[in-house]
């Protein structure tokens, strides 16, 4: 399988490689798209926060998505597992729409759960707003 190649902050990278080998990660076992984040964050390009480009989905990032299928929009903050409410669209990076947004770009479309979706807007990225993650 080709891995897409993600560009990543050195502290998402330092704690996205940390959670991908934690006991709650381990206890979700190797499923397809938890394999697939780890693969591209063995491939990424790693760089400090500044470096981020505008247009890619960063954890934090708040976004716009269109459900192709259903034509709907849908609009999420990536997050860590233990921020995840999906009743106040926070959606965990764990989850297969959540990998599969994670360093994409506006324009991008990705098959997540159930549907093909777009990712229409990049709405707020802390990188792009000066907030970094520490």
């Amino acid at each position: 399988m080709n891995q897409k190649r993600i560009v990543i902050s050195k502290s998402d990278h330092r704690k996205l490689s940390l959670l991908l080998q934690s006991e709650f990660t381990q206890a979700i076992g190797n499923n397809p798209y938890i394999s697939r984040l780890r693969g591209e964050l063995y491939n990424a390009d790693i760089v400090e926060p500044d470096f981020i480009p505008p247009d890619i989905v960063t954890i934090n990032s708040q976004v716009k998505l269109i459900d192709q299928d259903l034509n709907e929009d849908e609009i999420y903050t990536l997050v860590y597992p233990d921020e995840a409410n999906i009743n106040d669209g926070k959606l965990s990076i764990l989850t297969p729409i959540g990998t599969a947004i994670f360093g994409c770009r506006i324009g991008d479309k990705v098959s997540g759960y159930a549907s093909q979706m777009l990712i229409k807007e990049i709405i707020y990225q802390p990188q792009r707003s000066g907030i970094m993650s520490s």
